[in-house]
């Protein structure tokens, strides 16, 4: 008799391998109005990479573009199937016209689409990251105005995700029974999962690609390295990590400690990287009063003995906030 799968409940952040720093900071606080909410850095390896969190006002689940600006390190990733290929955003439908014309004063190439009956403007981040901003009627998440963006046109969050799989079979599987999803519909190449009653921040689409070659997934500029969803608590997280072995999937890690949030990793099976996220009651306030959010680098405690180093490192690349 099949299990039901442990419940995945929406999206909890995205993570991507940009460019400069500069360059990420301003394309997503000045030009998005994303806020700020957490300077600190990669918990993982040794080489010191900043990692900026941009969302609302509380960096709330689902708000959260996460970055690895990796330019510093002089890293290149490769585009391809196998990864996270697309950023989708949510924002007011009424709000597009504006977004066009912001995006467009500012360099940044637009081009309109429309999928699932969504309008779409499609742009790129600087490093060449795709995004896309879809046109919601009834997104109630709050989104953040830097004071040049008006609230009511601002972007609400993540909106869903692409993700580019060389066979869809394998990938329909995974997401019905690891991850709690379910199909909804199909527009030409892209099939449809969505968590729970669906809507913004409950949105996972494949894009079947069979020729295409395959992407990096080491940390390198250009590419999206992962993408976190939300379950409610740590039992559930440990159901999903049984229940993804107990699938057969035992490249499963360990619970690791991400300072804000706790999390296990999988590789799904068009490659593609996801993450099952507890966060911390406290969330992004747990070293930071909401006063201070974003306004200082935390060193993970992880390089609590390098934290000097590491500042200087960084600091080594100046930025202007």
């Amino acid at each position: 008799m099949a299990e039901k799968s442990p419940t995945i409940q929406r999206h909890h952040h995205i993570t991507l391998c940009v460019g400069g720093a500069q360059e990420d900071y301003d394309f997503h606080t000045k030009l998005l109005s994303f806020k700020n909410v957490k300077k600190t850095a990669l918990y993982d390896g040794t080489f010191p990479i900043r990692h900026f969190y941009y969302g609302n006002d509380l960096g709330d689940e689902s708000t959260l573009v996460t970055c690895f600006p990796m330019r510093q390190s002089g890293r290149k990733g490769r585009k391809g199937t196998g990864q996270v290929t697309v950023l989708q955003l949510s924002a007011p439908v009424s709000s597009l016209t504006y977004w066009k014309d912001r995006l467009t004063a500012h360099g940044i190439a637009v081009k309109t689409a429309e999928r699932f009956g969504e309008r779409i403007l499609q742009f790129q981040h600087p490093c060449g990251i795709d995004y896309e901003l879809v046109g919601i009627a009834d997104d109630t998440r709050k989104g953040y105005s830097n004071g040049q963006v008006p609230a009511d046109m601002t972007v609400r969050g993540v909106h869903g995700i692409t993700v580019s799989a060389r066979e869809m079979e394998a990938m329909d599987e995974f997401m019905h029974l690891a991850w709690s999803a379910r199909r909804t519909m199909t527009d030409r190449k892209h099939t449809r999962y969505v968590f729970g009653d669906g809507g913004p921040g409950k949105i996972v689409d494949i894009l079947h690609e069979p020729n295409l070659q395959q992407a990096s997934w080491t940390f390198g500029e250009g590419i999206i390295h992962h993408c976190a969803f939300q379950v409610a608590d740590l039992d559930v997280q440990d159901a999903v990590k049984v229940n993804l072995e107990g699938l057969g999937f035992t490249d499963v890690s360990d619970r690791k400690d991400r300072g804000y949030f706790l999390s296990i990793y999988t590789r799904t099976p068009s490659g593609a990287m996801f993450e099952a996220t507890v966060s911390k009651p406290e969330g992004m306030l747990i070293d930071e009063t909401y006063e201070q959010l974003g306004q200082s680098l935390q060193v993970p405690p992880v390089f609590a003995d390098r934290k000097q180093e590491i500042i200087e490192f960084l600091d080594a690349e100046p930025l202007v906030y």
